[in-house]
């Protein structure tokens, strides 16, 4: 009898332990679901405050062809206020785009050593290194700009002034250099092994089946790595702020002074009175940079879904 209570008591613990290891599990699912459901929830909510704010002038004042196409940005004027962010669009464009050219090709042979050749420790100290790099705070990035390149750029090129798009170029090509590095490695590495060794297989070499069968078997990861370091360009405030001269201009050379769209809205929303015009301007701004980059995210995102499903 003692053992039949025992039996009966050691399945009333195991049935009870099931219990609670479901209500544990249950518990942890929701948790997680609210932690993944909140960064939509924070997105949309950083979206409906912005377009609150810029709602008025976007639905009843912006002229959308000034808005677009007029290269005068001048919200504070008493006679004749304009708002028109060409200059600033193209300001941000030159930026992002010589950001590109040296981040590009930097990155990419960055992440094809670190995936295809390094091995062991050296592997290892790079990741760290390019890990580091991305820690790097904007505003320091700001201060090299400021402090370092403005004066190398007017002493070896010999120009009045250094804080140009040549400056923020380079200093926003080395700030975008990691999160594209690591992005690209993500991607070679996701390539099957079976790929490398069918090749070698074939008499190709290590730089042979890297070119001719990695890299095209990869090149969707490696473009959404790009679009999101051309995000990553797109939206950076502080360095491009402090290191491309904050002057409105459309840029005819490198060795120009612009303007930036975010560093416009850091630089002037804060003297701002809230709700005029000008308020809803810099919002309205805010608001054409938060569709750019959703549209430059969603189509990394696409690339790289697409390459997986492949």
């Amino acid at each position: 009898m003692s053992g039949q209570h025992t039996d009966a008591a050691l399945a009333e613990n195991a049935g009870d332990s099931l219990d609670a290891n479901w209500y544990i599990d249950k518990l942890f699912q929701g948790v997680m679901f609210v932690c993944g459901i909140s960064a939509v929830l924070f997105v949309l909510g950083i979206f409906a405050f912005v377009f609150a704010e810029g709602a008025e002038f976007v639905i009843k004042t912006i002229n959308w062809s000034q808005f677009l196409l007029s290269p005068r940005w001048a919200p504070t004027s008493d006679y004749n206020p304009t708002y028109g962010i060409l200059a600033l669009i193209a300001g941000t464009a030159s930026i992002t785009v010589l950001a590109m050219a040296v981040a590009v090709p930097f990155s990419l042979g960055a992440a094809i050593f670190i995936a295809e050749f390094a091995k062991g420790r050296t592997r290892e100290v790079l990741k760290i290194l390019i890990e580091l790099l991305a820690a790097i705070p904007s505003v320091v990035w700001g201060f090299i700009g400021l402090a370092i390149m403005n004066p190398w750029i007017i002493e070896t090129f010999d120009v009045p002034i250094g804080l140009n798009v040549l400056n923020c170029g380079l200093i926003l090509g080395l700030m975008a250099a990691p999160i594209i590095t690591s992005i690209a490695e993500d991607a070679l590495k996701a390539v099957p092994d079976t790929y490398r060794e069918a090749s070698e297989a074939l008499g190709a070499s290590r730089w042979q089946t890297t070119a001719r069968v990695v890299l095209p078997a990869a090149k969707n990861g490696l473009l959404a790595a790009v679009l999101l370091g051309v995000g990553r360009g797109f939206g950076e405030t502080m360095a491009v702020l402090m290191a491309s001269g904050h002057s409105i201009n459309l840029p005819s050379s490198v060795f120009d002074s612009v303007r930036a769209l975010t560093a416009t809205i850091a630089a002037e929303l804060g003297e701002t009175a809230v709700g005029s015009e000008h308020y809803q301007a810099l919002f309205t701004i805010g608001i054409f940079l938060f569709t750019i980059t959703f549209i430059i995210n969603m189509t990394a995102d696409w690339i790289i879904r697409g390459s997986k499903k492949g």
